[in-house]
């Protein structure tokens, strides 16, 4: 048979067949070739996709039947706000009536979520602070579990209880939390800042994020990549979800450390998540006076501040609280301003100026490089031991002599201009120690400080930082007493140069 008779027959087979056998040969073969195309084609896309997951939709037969997916927070892409907080403050019945006067001056009723979470009820009819200043307000606390009383502890058993606080929240399941953030009774945090803080972080992905310790001694003793618990730390959802599944079992293995954060640290560690620092929390493990490193603060949002009753109040000739009450009414005025610097000189004069916004400004009566107008200066001692360091940031010393010492001045009053602007007005700082020096005689001569800004965009912290920049008004007039000076965004080019 010639060749096209065999072709001729073969495509006669697949048009007509025969017999019923030649229709199942006809369908298997047809089947094949259909299971071969296929094959190739999914070979080859394979092998020339772009997309490196091709088969993530296939992964849930992997499974182990009966097992559970982990519980998921409900997907929401919309920007970080408050209500995606919830804060554990640690504290105690004994220590609730003083300090919950100062956690209301932060906490606000209508906004924040979280508990402070006490050892046992409090006594509601005492007076609730030392300051007997005000009632304060109905915080919400609620009591720990007995749980916690289970595990050994080396030197401090309440330290247990503390590190529990994040179990405890967890456990409550509040629907659309985002971020734990754990804190002390005695940490004040500013948390319009913490918002736009952990608004530039993925609260999908496991992260820890806080601050470590002023005092280099203190690192050394506990840790160095460890986020201390009194500056307050804050804890992405899929983190403290692993957290809380290993977390007793961390309290067993690690009950010879000291503290709370020193457990939640170790346990972390376990599960591989490194500390990233914000430098705008602070545990102030320091003593004495405050005012440099208020008035030399990171160029970052101020997020809490910590240790504050075992501080010099931060203004002259007021109390503790009425210190902090003056911060705080100055940063709800431009919440994301509050203690950044500026620099600016009066050439004519050769005076330099140091400004820490909502707090204080200080006047050189000779030119300071911005160099050294950004370190603070140091009126503070080490926590542990009051040594004069060191320290985990770069100082400039507090000269004993006043002729060599800025003439200091303290914010006096704040107002909004319209809705965008700012005034803040400060004043001469009256001191025992005083120059005697003609040079100085000009400076304390200006009295007040009036100082004008529009408030920081609400995405300034989102982008890379900047410091802005400083002028000196009317030409440097100083008018019965009083001069004006306006803070801007720096102009192309604009350096803070002498």
């Amino acid at each position: 048979m010639s060749p096209r008779q065999d072709l001729l027959k073969t495509t006669a087979f697949f048009i007509s067949p025969d017999k019923p056998r030649d229709v199942f040969v006809l369908i298997t073969r047809i089947a094949l070739l259909v299971c071969l195309f296929t094959s190739i084609t999914l070979v080859l896309y394979v092998s020339f996709s772009n997309s490196p997951y091709s088969f993530t939709q296939f992964t849930t037969l992997n499974r182990k039947i009966g097992s559970e997916p982990p519980q998921q927070q409900p997907t929401d892409n919309s920007p970080t706000n408050i209500s995606h907080l919830l804060f554990g403050i640690g504290g105690s019945a004994r220590t609730w009536k003083k300090r919950r006067a100062v956690c209301s001056l932060w906490w606000d009723l209508d906004s924040t979520r979280g508990f402070f979470w006490l050892d046992e009820k409090p006594d509601e009819n005492r007076t609730v602070n030392s300051y007997d200043t005000e009632p304060g307000i109905s915080l919400p606390y609620r009591i720990s579990g007995p749980e916690w009383t289970q595990f050994k502890y080396s030197s401090s058993r309440y330290a247990v209880r503390i590190a529990r606080i994040i179990w405890d929240s967890f456990n409550l399941k509040l629907p659309n939390v985002r971020w734990f953030v754990m804190g002390d009774d005695d940490t004040v945090f500013f948390t319009h800042n913490l918002v736009s803080v952990l608004a530039r972080y993925d609260h999908r992905e496991m992260w820890y994020i806080g601050g470590i310790s002023e005092s280099v001694e203190q690192n050394v003793m506990h840790a160095y990549d460890m986020a201390f618990g009194g500056g307050g730390f804050a804890v992405s959802y899929p983190l403290a979800e692993k957290l809380v599944k290993v977390l007793d079992g961390c309290l067993e293995r690690y009950f010879y450390f000291y503290g709370s954060d020193q457990r939640i640290w170790a346990c972390i560690t376990e599960i591989g998540v490194p500390l990233t620092v914000e430098p705008g929390f602070h545990q102030f493990d320091i003593r004495g006076d405050p005012y440099g490193l208020l008035a030399a603060h990171p160029m970052a949002p101020l997020v809490s501040l910590h240790h504050l009753d075992g501080l010099i109040p931060m203004f002259p000739n007021k109390t503790r609280i009425d210190s902090l009450k003056t911060l705080i009414e100055a940063h709800w005025v431009d919440q994301g301003r509050i203690l950044q610097q500026s620099f600016c000189y009066d050439s004519k004069r050769k005076w330099s100026f140091g400004i820490s916004w909502g707090y204080t400004i200080q006047i050189y009566p000779w030119f300071v490089t911005a160099f050294n107008l950004h370190m603070p200066l140091q009126t503070f001692k080490t926590w542990r031991t009051w040594s004069n360091g060191p320290f985990t940031f770069n100082s400039r010393p507090m000269p004993a002599d006043p002729c060599e010492c800025p003439v200091v001045y303290f914010l006096d009053q704040v107002e909004e201009v319209g809705s965008k602007g700012t005034r803040t007005s400060y004043k001469l700082a009256m001191s025992e120690k005083t120059c005697n020096k003609a040079d100085y005689a000009p400076v304390m001569a200006v009295k007040k400080i009036t100082v004008s800004a529009m408030k920081m965009a609400p995405d300034y912290w989102q982008k890379a930082p900047h410091r802005q920049c400083c002028e000196i008004m009317d030409r440097g007039s100083i008018k019965s007493g009083s001069m004006r000076i306006r803070i801007r965004n720096c102009r192309q080019l604009e350096t803070s140069t002498i």
